[in-house]
Order: C-alpha cells, then sequence, then structure tokens
C-alpha cells in the first residue's frame, strides 16, 4: 500500500518577502522559496509599505512557479493552501491573500488562513516535534511575548511588550549608531567585537509579571549617546552594542526561564527573526543548560520570515479541520488571542 503525503503550499507575504514553500507531512520541508527585499528599503533605513507591496506583485507568480518546480510537484498533488492573513502591513498581506485565494479557487483547493506568529512558533516543529506543555518566547520585529500551549493550536500570551518590542529597540539603536538596515544583526555582530562598560538599565516591571518594555532601554541608548557628542566624548560603538544587548538579553532569557519554571513546561522554543541572535542564544542555551526541559532554537534560516513556517502552521489547522471562505481578508492586527480562539470553533 503506498504511503499517502500531504503536501501544503503556504504563501507569506507580511512584510518585505515574497515566500512561497511546501511542507510534507506537517514537519519536511520540499521546497522553501524567499525573494527578499533588503536591498530595496536599505537606503530608506526601514521598510516603505507601498514599495514592499510592489515588490510582492512582482514576485508572486514567480515564486509560486519556482516553488512548484523545485519540488517536482504539480497543483494536483497539493492538498491544500495556507497563506499568512495577518498581522503585518495590511497591503503586502492583501497581495498574498488574494494570490493564495486566486489559486485556491482555481484548482479547488482548501485554503487556510494562519497567523504569522503561529507560524514563527510552528518554524520550530520544523526541526524537532512539540513537547506539551510548552513556552515559547517570541521575538520578531513589533512583537515580544511569551506564549503558553497546551496543545496543538492553542495559544495562551502569559507575557508581553508593553511598547518598544525588542526588534523596534535594536532597529533604533542600530539607526542612532548609523548602522545598515536591518540593524539587529549589526548589533550582535557589533556586540561580539565589544565589551559591557556600560550599565543601561532592565524594565523587570512589577513582581510576577512576565510583559516587557525595552521602551526605557532604547531612550537610555539614545540619551547616552547625544550626551557624549554634546559633551565631544568618544563611546566606542562596539561598546554601547555590547552593554545594550546585554541589557535585553538578561531580560528576555530571564522572564523566559523564570515562567518556564513556574508553568512547568517540558519544552521551550524560541521563535521571531531576533531568535537569530547570538548573544540571546548563548544566554538562554546557558540558563538551560542545566534543566530537564528542552530547549530549542530553529535554524537561522527558519528564524526569519519563511514560508515554510505557514505551512507548517497551515498542515495543524488543515488535519484540525480549519477552512477559511472566500471571504478571508488581510487582517494586519490580528490578535493571536483571536486567531486562536477561532480555530477552536
Amino acid at each position: 500500500m503506498t504511503e499517502k503525503h500531504e503536501y501544503i503550499l503556504a504563501i507569506e507575504t507580511s512584510c518585505d518577502e515574497t515566500a512561497v514553500a511546501i511542507v510534507k507531512n506537517g514537519r519536511e520541508i520540499v521546497t522553501n522559496v524567499v525573494a527578499s527585499q533588503i536591498e530595496s528599503h536599505k537606503r530608506f533605513g526601514g521598510v516603505v509599505p507601498e514599495i514592499a507591496s510592489r515588490h510582492h506583485i512582482e514576485q508572486i507568480t514567480i515564486s509560486l512557479e519556482e516553488a512548484l518546480e523545485e519540488a517536482s510537484l504539480s497543483m494536483e498533488d497539493i492538498d491544500a493552501i495556507a497563506v499568512t492573513e495577518g498581522p503585518g502591513l495590511v497591503g503586502a498581506l492583501l497581495i498574498g491573500v488574494n494570490a493564495a485565494k486566486a489559486l485556491a479557487f482555481a484548482q479547488d483547493k482548501p485554503l487556510i488562513g494562519v497567523h504569522h506568529i503561529a507560524g514563527h512558533i510552528y518554524a520550530n516543529r520544523l526541526e524537532k516535534e512539540f513537547e506539551f506543555p510548552l513556552l515559547s518566547l517570541v521575538v520578531s520585529g513589533g512583537h515580544t511575548e511569551l506564549i503558553l500551549m497546551d496543545e496543538h493550536g492553542s495559544f495562551e500570551v502569559i507575557g508581553e511588550t508593553r511598547d518598544d518590542a525588542a526588534g523596534e529597540a535594536y532597529d533604533k539603536v542600530a539607526r542612532t549608531l548609523k548602522l545598515p538596515y536591518p540593524g539587529g544583526p549589526h548589533i550582535d555582530r557589533l556586540a561580539h567585537e565589544g565589551e559591557v562598560t556600560i550599565d543601561f538599565p532592565r524594565a523587570w516591571l512589577e513582581s510576577g509579571s512576565y510583559d516587557f518594555s525595552f521602551s526605557g532601554l532604547k531612550s537610555a541608548v539614545i540619551n547616552k549617546l547625544h550626551n557624549a557628542k554634546q559633551k565631544n566624548e568618544e563611546i566606542p560603538p562596539e561598546n554601547v552594542a555590547a552593554s545594550f544587548q546585554a541589557s535585553v538579553v538578561d531580560v528576555l532569557s530571564t522572564k523566559t526561564y523564570q515562567a518556564a519554571k513556574e508553568y512547568g513546561v517540558k519544552q521551550v522554543i524560541v521563535a521571531g527573526g531576533v531568535a537569530a541572535n547570538k548573544g540571546l542564544r548563548a544566554s538562554l542555551e546557558a540558563k538551560f543548560a542545566e534543566e530537564e526541559m528542552d530547549l530549542l532554537i530553529p535554524p537561522l534560516k527558519l528564524c526569519t520570515d519563511n514560508a515554510a513556517m505557514i505551512a507548517a502552521a497551515g498542515s495543524v489547522a488543515y488535519n484540525q479541520g480549519h477552512r477559511a471562505g472566500w471571504d478571508l481578508n488581510a487582517n494586519p492586527s490580528l490578535s493571536l488571542e483571536r486567531y486562536a480562539a477561532r480555530s477552536k470553533k
């Protein structure tokens, strides 16, 4: 008897990557195509939504064709089509959502809407099977959250940012240091060349809170640099980067460790673009080295936006019987709690 394989084709266009992937049986990447726009946005120091949308329009059909060709599959082999419906840039999301709807309609395939952050979490399942209960530290762009999962498709936010997310703080500090876009990797690289010579603040908030706040830290770094400039003092940028990163990483890893212990989880996973940060990876590995709980950090290629993670999350939704209608729309402010509640219906 021939083994039946499930193939999910996924589309991700939430920001500045046009991505299409095909994943087999929820965990095996068949192909993962990513058309990056970094060079187009670099001269502006950040993502320009209108330019991002135009690039998605140019790349989406090319990326779809490339993914199918790389996989040596046809649309007849595809079981369902998953797409990021939110959160993200509304214009960028619309390109992916409408492409997915058109493809699903034309090919008579099931359509599945996926939350972008759920995708980042499920990127880890492409490496190793989940063990519940698990705790996920999400550090992606405008998101810094601690999410508890008791089962597939269940997301309980136990901590979130109250102002700037870690990724936003990295980008703003990088701009102040006149580092290229995107700033996060450049801060991380510079931090490993410097020393922690400045005691920047750490916002622990009230006792027992798993929320985050990086606005004060960002302001402290910017003020330190401006004050030094006014006094004609030079602070080595590598030491600023190292001191800033030490503060961010200390808060992220400590709160993750405390939450993991309190909730007695079996597995701790890290998700999102900042999961690629070497300082954060090293700190978390040190924190959990003596613990029985499993620490899972995805490879660098699965930290940043990609469609394989959307296919992995879409596979779970598909097998739970969730389907989107033809009224599926881009939802730039879709909350993870709302997505999870809807998925339980």
